[in-house]
């Protein structure tokens, strides 16, 4: 079969030219092969047939390692040049991008890897030295940037060793299709482990394309100011590629850099998470507020500095609600009134609000929220390897979000809670249940319940309630430094308070709802009032 015919007549599936990285790269290459496509903080800058001869050049590499269509390839990468290309070069064979947030490590990193079917890694030597304390399953052969810091016998190669290679990539196999697994991407589970989301390249079009976000264009610059590792960032470069536009690759948010970096760059279009806003809005007001190229903001979630934020910088500003799972089923008009509001539904959607019997709740009731796309392969297609959570969530026909929301009259949704035991620090989604994992590894704690407590900062701090075994007393200051260093930076709970019994009920479940109710109590003991932190690790050099 060649690639040019088409396998299905369905006009809602699009042509594999318009969502599959290899022919979009192939085609922009050939129709626009000198327009931008990427600008770095370093003043580099990447022409669409630039970055598909260096994605080429890394296919062929990865493919002479044993890469192959269909296979899983871990990637354990800070935000870089060569991360982009590889998550390109996988995406060119065929393979699966799985990408792995770097702040991994422990009995989080282990489970992921294990999930991921991966028996090659890809990995920024920097992070290596981890992998000593973890059982890495099937991974074989690890490709490393970097200095290899690992003590581990594995095969290592050198990821520099072939990016200069002027090799072509094989030939694929079958052609590869909109509804083929683009990616695996990890998320936080409340009631196990971490679960792998599987991602089509119609999904990830879907998620923030065109038809989703209409008033991003092929004209547009969007600033890459999160994770590669995160729907936020990986999601972003994918769909600016699908649409022929360019991005502006800024190694994490630095409120110092922003401004200057967003000038430089000619950005048009950036992503505000959390107190993103906040510290942009702290910083002294100047007379060079709306000298920028900026035209539009995503600001999640809404706060109510959205109008104080569009009159300083002359930016509109836009909110969604999102997750890894779906595709933006809720998006707002620019500069909504409606405070708190998290928009309306897109078309090419459906969204209902239900109680637990998926029975739909009156208007301005609270219930959950579930969504169905009217195109196929539109949203995830599952959890990898764990039948039981994809139907759960894929009950009846329609994806379960976990998140409560309310409804008005005039078709407002407004964020209420999670149903779940997961919380938000950072920009980053938690597990109540791996957090917990964690704490109760350390020998005096008996048991331990983990929730979310709010911040001054308006997302979530961790708290953590322990019961110490009989006869010990638990340290905290001792407790905390033993998860530092078990535990992404991320995950680490702020406070700590130490119960001889924790709360439960006749059938032992922890009532955490008590817990979250009684929030930070006198007893409570923090971290912050003892100077102990800890902070993203970053890239050296």
């Amino acid at each position: 079969m060649s690639v040019e015919q088409a396998v299905t007549t369905d006009p809602r599936v699009l042509p594999r030219e318009r969502c599959v990285t290899r022919y979009l790269l192939d085609d922009l290459a050939k129709t626009q092969p000198e327009k931008e496509f990427a600008v770095f903080e370093d003043g580099e800058v990447w022409s669409y047939e630039a970055v598909r001869r260096k994605v080429r050049t890394l296919a062929a590499g990865f493919a002479v390692h044993g890469v192959k269509q269909g296979d899983h390839v871990a990637v354990w990468m800070f935000d870089s040049k060569e991360a982009i290309l590889t998550f390109f070069a996988i995406n060119y064979l065929g393979a699966v991008f799985v990408p792995l947030n770097t702040a991994y490590k422990g009995q989080v990193l282990s489970h992921v890897l294990d999930v991921s079917d991966a028996t090659v890694m890809v990995a920024h030597g920097q992070l290596l030295e981890r992998l000593d304390a973890v059982e890495t399953a099937q991974i074989a052969k690890v490709i490393h940037l970097g200095d290899n810091t690992a003590a581990t016998d594995y095969e290592f190669v050198d990821f520099s060793a072939f990016t200069s290679d002027a090799s072509a990539p094989p030939d694929l196999l079958k052609p590869i299709e909109p509804w083929d697994t683009q990616s695996i991407i990890f998320t936080s589970g409340t009631t196990g482990p971490s679960k792998g989301v599987l991602s089509s390249y119609l999904h990830i079009f879907t998620n923030a394309g065109p038809e989703t976000w209409h008033f991003v264009t092929g004209e547009d610059r969007f600033l890459i100011n999160m994770p590669i590792f995160h729907i936020g960032g990986m999601g972003v470069i994918f769909v600016m590629l699908c649409r022929g536009g360019s991005i502006a690759v800024m190694d994490g948010f630095d409120t110092e850099k922003f401004w200057p970096f967003v000038r430089e760059s000619r950005t048009s279009a950036f992503f505000l998470l959390g107190v993103m806003t906040t510290f942009l809005l702290k910083q002294e007001p100047s007379e060079h507020d709306k000298d920028h190229s900026v035209r539009l903001a995503f600001m999640v979630p809404l706060t109510e500095t959205c109008t104080e934020f569009y009159e300083r910088f002359g930016i509109d500003v836009y909110t969604i609600f999102n997750m890894t799972e779906i595709s933006s089923p809720i998006v707002s008009e620019p500069n909504p009134t409606k405070r708190g509001t998290c928009g309306k539904k897109r078309d090419g959607v459906d969204v209902r609000l239900v109680d637990e019997n998926d029975c739909e709740v009156a208007l301005g009731d609270i219930g959950e929220m579930i969504v169905r796309t009217d195109r196929p392969w539109g949203m995830n297609s599952g959890y990898y390897k764990n039948p039981v959570a994809t139907a759960e969530a894929w009950r009846n026909g329609w994806f379960h979000t976990g998140d409560c929301f309310r409804q008005d009259e005039e078709g407002y949704f407004y964020f209420v809670d999670r149903m779940k035991d997961a919380m938000r620090r950072r920009g980053e989604n938690i597990s109540s249940f791996e957090v917990e994992a964690e704490v109760v590894a350390y020998p005096d704690v008996r048991e331990a319940a983990a929730y979310a407590v709010p911040s001054d900062l308006g997302e979530d701090d961790v708290m953590i309630s322990v019961a110490p075994v009989t006869g010990k007393e638990i340290d905290q200051t001792t407790l905390m430094n033993f998860l530092g260093e078990r535990m992404p930076y991320f995950m680490v709970p702020r406070y700590i308070r130490v119960l001889e019994e924790l709360p439960k009920t006749p059938s032992s479940k922890v009532m955490k709802h008590i817990l979250r109710s009684e929030g930070v109590t006198p007893d409570t003991w923090d971290r912050e009032q003892h100077n102990i932190s800890f902070k993203r690790e970053k890239k050296v050099g």
